[in-house]
């Protein structure tokens, strides 16, 4: 159920801005959002896991911070972030 780090260092290859980018806010939001949906799918076939739900509401506060982030200092970076990982309709 959880991300493999094959995985995760292929999803730090596809949205790093840089050679040695590990941390920028395009990483942190495109592996919070893989995580995001593994949890909600965790979540559809556990409806009374209270604490797993409360771990999901944390992490989508802390990408929408990320988002928000984006959205102040560089609109143009912002705005593909969300087309590539289709967060916004």
């Amino acid at each position: 159920m959880t991300m493999t780090a094959e995985a995760k260092t292929g999803m730090i290859k596809d949205y790093r801005v840089h050679e040695m980018d590990t941390g920028s806010p395009e990483v942190q939001i495109a592996l919070l959002t893989a995580r995001i949906q593994e949890l909600t799918e965790h979540l559809r076939g556990n409806k009374k896991d209270h604490a797993a739900r409360r771990g999901l509401l944390k992490m989508v506060a802390r990408r929408t911070s990320l988002l928000k982030y984006l959205t102040r200092t560089d609109s143009a970076r912002y705005k593909s972030i969300i087309g590539r990982l289709g967060l916004r309709k």
